[in-house]
């Protein structure tokens, strides 16, 4: 083995952990090595100076690390495909949502050291969100690479048991959408009280600020939104209605309805 990590699949999230390995430091491109059967994915990592793989066994048999980042759909026949080609020497690191170690390790057909990551897509921007779970036959600091890869820049990464990555997949892995179904109904209604040329500016920068401060204080959000509150002011008006509506309840129900479905997905 002469490459520290190579990807399985290619695509956007890989591509992120790629440039925060090379321009945070992590590891250097040389280091890297990718396959993907789209000739187009492939040359967007050789254009970061990142080895290409003629295959996904060559790559497995170049690489310590291993990362697995196809779809869930066709993971049985991507990795399925390699599986002879990993030994006791390999770590694997699987950012598939909704695929347990046990299931990968069914589909591997022997005991593997597996690392499974629920990251987000603010890692394209240096600014992920990720929980980092050992699977049952890691070795103590396997997981060490993993964690520096979904840490670097501004983005975080927390080891979790892997029992907590389904709720991590609703809260944080499937977050970014909530944020951004929130930041359409507001430049939707910017629209229509007659700030079209504005709205996108007012609402993003808006929840750029929220979230800073959020990140910042000390206080929780209950506190900060009170904050905002003032008792017969216009947010107590929206606020009132979102609660006549029940919409603080839709959304707990809602991330309980996307940790319902990471744990079908495994089935």
């Amino acid at each position: 083995m002469n490459q520290t990590l190579g990807f399985i699949g290619a695509g956007h999230m890989a591509e992120a952990v790629a440039r925060a390995a090379i321009e945070h430091g992590v590891l250097p491109a040389d280091q890297l090595m990718a396959y993907d059967p789209s000739e187009e994915r492939r040359e967007v990592f050789a254009a970061m100076g990142v080895v290409a793989a003629g295959s996904a066994a060559e790559l497995v048999g170049a690489c310590g690390q291993v990362m697995l980042a196809v779809k869930p759909q066709v993971m049985a026949d991507a990795v399925g495909g390699v599986a002879h080609a990993f030994n006791d020497q390999h770590v694997a690191i699987s950012i598939m949502a909704g695929v347990s170690t046990a299931r990968l390790t069914g589909v591997l057909g022997r005991p593997t050291r597996l690392v499974r990551v629920m990251p987000n897509t603010p890692m394209m921007v240096g600014r992920g969100m990720a929980g980092v779970a050992l699977g049952d036959h890691a070795r103590p600091g396997d997981d060490d690479l993993t964690m520096r890869l979904f840490s670097a820049g501004q983005s975080v990464a927390i080891r979790v048991d892997e029992a907590h990555l389904d709720a991590i997949t609703a809260v944080s892995g499937s977050g970014p959408a909530y944020l951004f179904y929130l930041a359409e109904a507001m430049q939707r209604a910017a629209d229509e009280l007659g700030l079209g040329d504005h709205a996108r500016l007012l609402v993003s920068q808006t929840l750029l600020g929220a979230a800073d401060l959020l990140t910042r204080s000390d206080h929780l959000a209950a506190e900060l939104r009170r904050r905002v509150t003032s008792p017969g002011g216009t947010t107590e008006a929206a606020i009132n209605h979102m609660e006549s509506e029940h919409v603080l309840d839709t959304v707990v129900d809602a991330i309980r309805a996307a940790e319902a479905r990471s744990k079908e997905l495994d089935g």
